[in-house]
């Protein structure tokens, strides 16, 4: 069943944030490669829908999400000390993936999958900064919408089968980070909008 609420939407932007009133690009989709979504099912930033769901085909766009509804406020309690040897692999240490500005991927006890970033090694421990790496910043998109239509049910149906751990990247966007995009590739900073 077709709601509103469930368009396909693609879009050509950019990213800004604005440091100490300096503009910097942070992302830019590629001409060949959108961005695209599913309105309606909770994939991308509940502020940056609204504001793209209602324009039409060829229409231009320009806002700013906030901090506090996009990633949040920076949260120094989301940085921790681990120990080291939660990063050894059979016994020695991963000192290629695991320094400074890289980004692992981790697991909660209960499952829960998440990235980090590894602020520092040190002898016996790694500090990893568990913030998005857009925490804190106010989001400024610029682009213009490519499509907006309704969504098909298959194209739902992909979407929400990606979403469950499915995989592939057909028309539903990007499932598992292996589109070759950047889309959801935690090396882009896991944007995902």
């Amino acid at each position: 069943m077709e709601t509103a609420e469930n368009r396909y939407i693609n879009v050509q932007y950019k990213l800004y944030t604005t440091e100490d009133g300096v503009k910097e690009l942070i992302e830019e989709t590629q001409p060949n490669h959108p961005f695209n979504f599913i309105s309606g099912l909770g994939t991308t930033l509940e502020e940056f829908e609204s504001q793209i769901v209602g324009l039409n085909k060829g229409d231009k766009f320009n806002f700013t999400i906030p901090a506090d509804k996009a990633y949040g406020e920076y949260n120094e309690a989301h940085v921790h000390t681990l120990p080291k040897n939660m990063f050894e692999i059979e016994g020695k240490f991963d000192d290629e993936n695991v320094a400074p500005g890289k980004i692992v991927p981790l697991m909660s006890q209960d499952g829960q999958r998440f990235n980090a970033e590894i602020v520092e090694v040190t002898d016996d421990s790694v500090i990893v900064d568990l913030n998005h790496p857009l925490a804190g910043d106010d989001l400024e998109f610029e682009g213009e919408v490519v499509e907006n239509r309704p969504a098909t049910p298959e194209e739902v149906q992909e979407l929400i089968a990606q979403m469950s751990g499915g995989c592939g990247c057909g028309s539903g966007g990007c499932g598992d980070g292996d589109c070759g995009d950047g889309c959801c590739d935690s090396n882009s900073g896991g944007c995902c909008h």
